[in-house]
């Protein structure tokens, strides 16, 4: 099935111009797996399954002005939600080398004026406060809050890409968060709504 048919089964609808982008971030990073091995998505297959995913909670989020993504890989969901919000500011944080070199490369190959990668772990980066930090299989949602707080304000809100665990860890952390979580196949959606 083509990526623009499984985007539209979900509700995305996207321009042929961010469409070709996609499909050109896809071909990319199957070529570069092959060589250095970014991702467990082998196959473009795959790779639209992932892109579908970092994708989907457009469906119910609002555009941000900016995002951090912290962890990006292979660019799931970072460098994705980039390519579908050319308007939006957005942050790579991602400490492996190989990594960035794909990320810088696809960030430059794909014209996306709007991206900066940052080689470092996330509690190394300075910036303003983000409207919006993602983050997909990088550590315990207690964690991530803690260690991205110096990029937060009462206005970020936070998504974060989770399996089953994220039910035991929202009943680890004690402040009371306005979150909701949307179930999808095997993951869920974490949203954290900023208090403003």
């Amino acid at each position: 099935m083509s990526l623009e048919a499984l985007l539209l089964q979900e509700g995305l609808d996207f321009s042929a111009e961010i469409l070709e982008k996609l499909e050109n971030f896809a071909t990319l990073l199957h070529e570069w797996n092959q060589v250095h091995n970014l991702t467990g998505a082998k196959s473009i297959a795959k790779i639209y399954d992932n892109i579908v995913d970092s994708l989907y909670p457009l469906t119910f989020i609002d555009a941000p002005k900016s995002l951090l993504d912290v962890g990006t890989g292979a660019g799931f969901p970072g460098l994705v939600l980039a390519i579908a919000l050319p308007e939006c500011e957005v942050v790579l944080a991602e400490p492996l080398k190989k990594r960035v070199s794909f990320l810088k490369y696809a960030a430059i190959d794909g014209g996306l004026s709007n991206v900066k990668v940052e080689a470092k772990r996330v509690e190394k980066v300075q910036a303003e406060p983000f409207e919006l930090i993602s983050s997909r299989a990088v550590t315990n949602t207690k964690l991530l809050l803690s260690l991205t707080s110096h990029l937060s304000d009462a206005k970020t809100s936070y998504l974060f890409y989770k399996g089953s665990r994220v039910f035991d860890e929202m009943s680890d952390i004690k402040e009371k968060l306005n979150y909701d979580i949307v179930q999808k196949n095997q993951r869920n959606y974490l949203l954290i709504k900023g208090t403003v």
